[in-house]
């Protein structure tokens, strides 16, 4: 096969997340290995929080023996309602886990009721 033709193809991937909810703040991890943070945007419009960007192409000096790592595009989408804050939505990228922490509204949280 062309090795110039493998480095400029593009894959899409679908990046593998977890999500959890506890006590008002919802945590979404994404796979995100090899992908810089410049290379990231996350988005909100309307209901919609989409995370999507690319895993650039290695340039080695040398001949491929082995190439199971490619340059690849993504975008994972999530539908919010409106007990999310969309103000409130924070993005960090640690050890190739991209961490979203979206708060949940106050008038959404769960509160006690005292019986009078």
């Amino acid at each position: 096969m062309d090795q110039n033709k493998e480095l400029t193809e593009r894959r899409t991937i679908v990046p593998y997340c977890s999500i959890v909810e506890d006590e008002g703040l919802v945590t979404v991890k994404i796979e995100m290995p090899g992908v810089s943070k410049d290379a990231l945007e996350v988005k909100v419009e309307g209901n919609e929080l989409a995370v999507f960007g690319e895993r650039r192409a290695e340039n080695p000096v040398g001949t491929y023996l082995v190439r199971e790592r490619r340059a690849a595009s993504f975008r994972k989408t999530f539908t919010i309602d409106d007990t999310i804050a969309r103000d409130k939505i924070d993005a960090s990228l640690v050890d190739g886990i991209l961490t979203l922490k979206l708060h949940v509204t106050e008038a959404a949280k769960p509160r006690r009721i005292e019986i009078g």
